[in-house]
């Protein structure tokens, strides 16, 4: 029993630690906002 409670103990760590750095992501990184221009060709018409 004592395994299993190392376990999830390593495991609710674990998780602490990435909803940890997606909060900090969140926090401090700013997104370069910028214009995206992207040519489409046409497409040939079928004759």
């Amino acid at each position: 029993m004592p395994t299993l409670f190392k376990l999830i103990g390593i495991l609710v760590m674990l998780g602490c630690l990435v909803i940890g750095g997606m909060l900090a992501l969140v926090a401090f990184v700013r997104p370069e906002h910028r214009t995206i221009t992207v040519t489409v060709p046409l497409p040939k018409p079928k004759s």
